[in-house]
């Protein structure tokens, strides 16, 4: 279904960035992207309202306790009555949501939107996630761990590119931590 997607939108933009036809982004939806309150940028602000909202639902609310329940055995949480359908809806919908609201602000950052933005991402994203100590095998993760592990990718990134190092060898690297991440859980089980 990505890879789908990803064509229908290179053939409806015929591969060309779309300009959002904002030139100076000082309006409010160029705020969400390069705006400053109290000295801190608006996606930080952002990151952090997200990041405490998923953690409320997560430690606080039964909906939180189903996707425990759903990561650690789908089976034994379709068995105690629970939804299995339903709660998957929920947390795909609430990623599709969570997806777009990074969609909107790049745009708002840049001006622009570009039909190949977020290529490879996925693989960030679960890097991460591993990094942060969730179990590939589920069931067991934390949302600050997860934090943790997408900062720490932040500043291989970024630490890499100060440094000048070639995209090609930043692969290699990042494949390298994943791969040393994916093994340090595997020896947990």
């Amino acid at each position: 279904m990505m890879l789908l997607l990803r064509g229908v939108t290179m053939v409806y933009t015929n591969g060309s960035p779309v300009n959002t036809g904002f030139t100076d982004n000082a309006d409010l939806f160029g705020w969400f992207g390069i705006g400053r309150p109290l000295g801190i940028p608006t996606p930080v602000w952002i990151m952090g309202l997200v990041f405490l909202a998923a953690w409320y639902m997560l430690h606080h609310t039964r909906l939180g306790r189903y996707i425990y329940a759903l990561g650690g055995n789908e089976a034994a949480t379709r068995l105690s009555g629970i939804s299995v359908n339903k709660v998957k809806v929920i947390v795909y919908s609430l990623c599709g949501l969570l997806a777009s609201l990074a969609g909107i602000i790049e745009v708002a950052r840049l001006s622009s939107a570009q039909p190949t933005a977020g290529t490879g991402y996925e693989l960030d994203a679960i890097a991460a996630v591993v990094l942060g100590g969730t179990s590939l095998a589920g069931g067991k993760g934390r949302i600050v761990g997860t934090l943790i592990g997408a900062l720490i990718l932040g500043f291989l990134n970024n630490g890499l590119n100060l440094l000048g190092v070639s995209s090609y060898y930043q692969m290699i690297v990042k494949a390298v931590v994943i791969l040393l991440a994916v093994l340090v859980d595997n020896k947990k089980q």
